[in-house]
């Protein structure tokens, strides 16, 4: 569970492909937010601060926009797909104590059995709902001693108080594959 994190915004009024190139080059990234039914605000974000912030899944940022404050989480982000510096960030409101569903990573400690196997993962996150300001930043899965063939479900992943799949319980999170043997042994180049 991570803390808020406070972002400065400001209200923006221009738009389009111009703007936004001139507001990148300036370090600032233009944002929409939205949500609970009001009408969706255009921002400009201090580009280094959001980009920190991101680092964490599903952070919970405190935005200061013109002197109010909105708690936000990221709903999508675009990056340049060469550069990978931020494009545009949508974010949505949410208030304390509200339940959000969100995909949160899904890490894995352990060795495998022994023999080769290979740890295929089908949800790399798993969707789950809990309060917006206590969202998991991962939930971990032991793999310790799997064989092949054993299959991780969602019921089987154990999740902190509050959090609750949002995903069928019968879900394949992880799935251990035999390693491919030397097929070729017998054939020649």
């Amino acid at each position: 569970m991570s803390a808020e994190v406070k972002i400065p915004a400001q209200v923006r009024t221009e738009f389009g492909k111009g703007f936004a190139r001139r507001a990148r080059v300036a370090g600032q990234v233009p944002a929409v937010v939205y949500g609970h039914g009001g009408e969706p605000v255009h921002v400009t974000l201090p580009g280094h601060d959001l980009m920190m912030a991101l680092k964490t899944p599903n952070v919970l940022l405190s935005l200061d926009i013109e002197g109010r404050n909105e708690l936000v989480i990221p709903k999508q982000i675009q990056r340049d797909a060469l550069k990978g510096f931020l494009v545009h960030v949508d974010l949505l409101v949410v208030k304390r104590g509200e339940k959000v569903t969100v995909e949160v990573p899904v890490h894995t400690e352990g060795e495998l059995a022994p023999g080769g196997n290979l740890l295929e993962h089908t949800l790399t996150a798993l969707p789950v709902e809990a309060e917006a300001t206590h969202i998991p930043e991962a939930v971990t899965v032991s793999v310790a001693g799997l064989e092949a063939g054993a299959s991780v479900l969602a019921k089987d992943v154990t999740l902190p108080a509050g959090v609750s799949l949002a995903v069928d319980a019968e879900a394949v999170v992880l799935h251990v594959v035999a390693g491919q043997a030397a097929e070729a042994e017998g054939v020649e180049a």
